[in-house]
C-alpha cells in the first residue's frame, strides 16, 4: 500500500476527486475579506513601525548663524547683524557659527548679505588665520600702510611681502615678512574727500614674522610689494 495516500478523514473532507486547489476556489465570500483586512493590518502596522523609527525631519535640522541684513568687510558685529536659521543635515557649511552672542564685538572679513551662513573665516580669529596661511602657528597683525593710496588697489586673498622703509635713506628698506595674505581691506570712503581715520590692513603671517612686523610698525613707515 502507497505511504502517499492521504488520510481518509482528509479525503473525506474533501470529497471525491476534490484537491485542495479546488476547495481554496470554493471557500466562503467572506474568507476573501478576512485575507485582504488581516494583509492590510499588517502593511498598516509596518508603515506606523517606520514612521515612529524614521528620525522627525524637523528635529534633525540644526541652528546656525547667518546675517539677518547687509554687512560690509570690517563691520564690527552687533546682535541686530545676525540671527538664527534651521537648515537641514549636511546644508551647513563646514565651520558654521551656531551662537549668536559669541560673536558679538567680531570684525567681519568679507560682505554678508541677508541669510548667508556665517563661518569661522568670515570672523578675524585664529581660524582665519590658519586657513589664509596654511599653518597652524600663524597670527593676524594689523598695518597701516605709508601710502594709504595702496589700499585702494588691496583685496582680501592677495599675497604680499611686507617692507619697512626708512624715509630719511630709501635704500635701508627691508623685508620684514615674505608671501603675507591679506585677510582684511577697509571699505573705501562713501563720498571721495570724506574725512575718515588711515585705513588699516589686515594681515595674517606666520608668528615670529608677525612679531617682528607689529613691532616695526610703531616706528617704521610700511609699504607692501604685490606678488
Amino acid at each position: 500500500m502507497s505511504r502517499l495516500r492521504q488520510p481518509s478523514s482528509t479525503r473525506a473532507r474533501l470529497g471525491s476527486g476534490e484537491t485542495w486547489r479546488d476547495a481554496f476556489a470554493n471557500r466562503p465570500p467572506w474568507a476573501d475579506t478576512v485575507l485582504v483586512r488581516r494583509i492590510l493590518a499588517g502593511l498598516c502596522a509596518v508603515a506606523a513601525a517606520i514612521l515612529f523609527l524614521r528620525e522627525d525631519p524637523e528635529r534633525a535640522r540644526i541652528s546656525v548663524v547667518v546675517a539677518a541684513r547687509d554687512l560690509a568687510p570690517g563691520h564690527l558685529l552687533a546682535p541686530a547683524d545676525l540671527r538664527l536659521a534651521r537648515l537641514p543635515p549636511g546644508a551647513a557649511p563646514d565651520g558654521a557659527e551656531t551662537d549668536p552672542a559669541a560673536l558679538t564685538g567680531a570684525v567681519l572679513t568679507a560682505a554678508l548679505r541677508p541669510g548667508e551662513v556665517l563661518t569661522d573665516v568670515r570672523i578675524v580669529g585664529p581660524r582665519l588665520a590658519e586657513v589664509a596661511t596654511g599653518s597652524r602657528n600663524a597670527r593676524i597683525v594689523p598695518i597701516r600702510l605709508a601710502d594709504s593710496a595702496i589700499t585702494e588697489i588691496l583685496r582680501a586673498g592677495d599675497r604680499v611681502d611686507v617692507v619697512a622703509v626708512d624715509t630719511t635713506d630709501p635704500a635701508l628698506a627691508a623685508t620684514l615678512a615674505e608671501d603675507a595674505a591679506v585677510v582684511l581691506v577697509p571699505e573705501p570712503a562713501a563720498e571721495p574727500g570724506a574725512g575718515r581715520a588711515e585705513p588699516v590692513v589686515l594681515v595674517a603671517l606666520e608668528a615670529r614674522r608677525a612679531a617682528a612686523v607689529a613691532a616695526a610698525s610703531l616706528n617704521s613707515a610700511l609699504t607692501v610689494i604685490f606678488h
